[in-house]
């Protein structure tokens, strides 16, 4: 449904193009003063510019892209009508930020219970810790926007199937942080907490890439519940049994002569460059299925 606001076809389009953008900068400002909110106790101003604590810098940007992500779920597929479509954004843009906050917190209190991740990034400025929690971000960015862009038409069930396609996002996220633990040989809790930034960096992008499976399971219009989690369970599955497979061939091919997990976690400096080839094995490897599928 296209409305008119204006005669000229081009005028009537930036006009709306204004509107929409307006309404999602609005909500962008709502996700940051939310993000004060909850993170009451850290200055941002004196992390960021007095401290240049680099940790908290990769937290902060990460949240932010997941948050563009989150609202443009609201942005994002056909438009019923100006008056609807705000309302939509209104609902599913507010209902993302919350989603996001939360995300953040199951990271901090299950995830990664071992320590606080907040007091890591600000206290210990620690950078691996900083990356893992911007994945964080955007990956619960890519699960609320694949949740929110596949809800049904109704705004009352689209609420419903949304927090429980994040919900059901989250646990396979949990999944993947156990099963990574298990494939790297090595603790990787304990890595992160001695500010090991190559570890952080390799986990964050296992992360990033099993949400991008999960957020294309989710996507398009709702037809079942049964259809949904077939297909969400098929990707994210895929993903899962091609992590400790995507790391092999990156040890044996990517990186020759050498041991990954010693490169990281065995040598008294973290090696972030083998790290970095790891990152873009996974987040590489997760678009390749996508295509594939």
């Amino acid at each position: 449904m296209t409305t008119i606001l204006v005669e000229n076809e081009w005028l009537n389009a930036f006009l709306l193009f204004l509107i929409y953008l307006s309404a999602s900068v609005v909500l962008l400002y709502i996700g940051k003063l939310i993000f004060k909110a909850v993170k009451s106790k850290i200055a941002v101003t004196h992390e960021l510019i007095t401290k240049d604590n680099l940790a908290f810098s990769f937290g902060y940007v990460g949240y932010f892209a997941g948050l563009i992500l989150a609202v443009g779920s609201a942005v994002y597929g056909a438009s019923f009508g100006l008056i609807s479509d705000l309302i939509d954004m209104a609902i599913y843009g507010v209902l993302a930020i919350v989603l996001l906050n939360l995300s953040s917190l199951i990271m901090d209190k299950i995830t990664l219970r071992r320590f606080s991740v907040w007091k890591e990034i600000t206290e210990d400025q620690n950078v691996g810790m900083g990356l893992i929690e911007a994945a964080n971000y955007f990956s619960a960015g890519l699960i609320i926007f694949g949740a929110i862009t596949g809800e049904s038409g109704n705004v009352a069930f689209g609420i419903y199937t949304a927090i429980a396609y994040w919900a059901l996002g989250q646990v396979l996220i949990l999944v993947t942080a156990w099963l990574y633990n298990k494939i790297t040989n090595y603790d990787v809790h304990a890595e992160i907490e001695k500010d090991n930034a190559a570890a952080g960096l390799g986990f964050a992008a296992a992360l990033i890439a099993i949400a991008n499976l999960i957020r294309n399971g989710l996507m398009g219009d709702f037809a079942s519940w049964n259809e949904t989690l077939l297909e969400v369970a098929y990707e994210a599955g895929i993903g899962l049994v091609f992590l400790p497979i995507i790391r092999t061939l990156v040890d044996k091919i990517l990186l020759p002569g050498r041991s990954l997990s010693d490169e990281i976690a065995r040598q008294d400096k973290p090696n972030v460059g083998a790290a970095l080839v790891e990152a873009i094995g996974y987040i590489g490897g997760s678009v390749l299925i996508v295509w594939c599928i």
